[in-house]
C-alpha cells in the first residue's frame, strides 16, 4: 500500500471551489494548507479545524513557509475585473505560484482553469481567457509530466454568502442531467459559435474537488482534462 503522506497547498482555499477541495482532501486523510487573502472562512463545519488557514497574497507571501513539505499545489486563483486585473489575477498570480512551487521542488501542480469555449476571438482575447491560458502554459512547461489543468465550465454547488447558502445545485444538477439526456439532439448544435456557453455541461463542485484528490494521489495523472474527463476522474475516488 502507498504510505506516502500527501500535503496539499490550496491557493484560494477559502473560496467556493477552494473550500470544496480542502474538504475533500481532508476527508481522504490529506494534510491541507490553504493560502488566501481572507484566511479562514466563516464556515463552522468540523473539517475546517483540520486545515491550516494562512492569510496572505501570492505576490508577497513567504513561499518557504507555505510550501514546506508540500507534495502538491492546487490553484483556484482567478476572477473577473478590469483587463489589467484579470491578466494579473488569472495569469500573473498563477505564474508566480507555479514558479515558486517548481523552484521549491513541489512534485505536482494542479490548476483550475476554464473550459475551452468556442467564443468569438475578440472575447477570447480578454484578460480573463488570456490570463488562464498563460497560467496553463506555465503549468505544463514547468510540470510536463506531473502538471494538471482542469477545464470545467459552470461549476455548481452550494455557495455561501454572508452566512446564507445559495443553492446553485438547484439549477446546475438538473441542467447537467438534462444535457446528458439530450446529448444526441444537442450535438449538431455544438459547432455554432458560442453554443457551448449553454451546451457545455456544468460540473458539480464536489466532483471537481474529487478529481483534484485523484490527481494528487495518482502519479500517472497529468495533462489537460475536459469537463467529461473531470467527471470520470471524480468517479474513481468517489466512495
Amino acid at each position: 500500500a502507498d504510505v506516502r503522506t500527501e500535503r496539499l497547498v490550496v491557493l484560494g482555499g477559502s473560496g467556493f471551489v477552494g473550500s470544496a477541495i480542502c474538504k475533500a482532501a481532508v476527508s481522504k486523510g490529506i494534510d491541507v494548507v490553504s493560502l488566501s487573502r481572507s484566511g479562514r472562512p466563516s464556515i463552522t463545519d468540523s473539517w475546517t479545524d483540520q486545515v491550516n488557514w494562512v492569510s496572505g497574497d501570492v505576490f508577497y507571501v513567504n513561499w518557504d513557509e507555505i510550501l514546506l513539505g508540500a507534495t502538491a499545489v492546487v490553484s483556484t486563483i482567478g476572477g473577473f475585473g478590469s483587463e489589467e486585473q484579470m491578466k494579473r489575477i488569472n495569469g500573473e498570480a498563477n505564474v508566480v505560484a507555479v514558479n515558486a512551487a517548481s523552484e521549491f521542488g513541489v512534485p505536482k501542480y494542479i490548476l483550475i482553469s476554464v473550459h475551452d469555449y468556442n467564443l468569438p476571438s475578440f472575447l477570447l482575447q480578454s484578460g480573463y481567457f488570456t490570463g488562464k491560458r498563460k497560467a496553463e502554459s506555465e503549468v505544463l512547461s514547468k510540470y510536463p509530466t506531473s502538471g494538471v489543468v482542469f477545464r470545467p465550465g459552470f461549476i455548481y454547488g452550494k455557495r455561501r454568502l454572508d452566512g446564507f447558502e445559495i443553492p446553485l445545485n438547484v439549477i446546475g444538477e438538473p441542467f447537467e442531467k438534462l444535457l446528458s439526456a439530450t446529448e444526441s439532439f444537442t450535438r449538431p448544435l455544438s459547432a455554432l459559435p458560442a453554443s457551448d456557453l449553454l451546451l457545455a455541461p456544468p460540473v458539480s463542485v464536489d466532483d471537481l474537488a474529487l478529481a483534484v484528490v485523484n490527481a494528487i494521489t495518482d502519479d500517472d495523472f497529468f495533462g489537460i482534462f475536459t469537463i467529461e474527463q473531470i467527471k470520470e476522474a471524480a468517479a474513481k475516488v468517489r466512495v
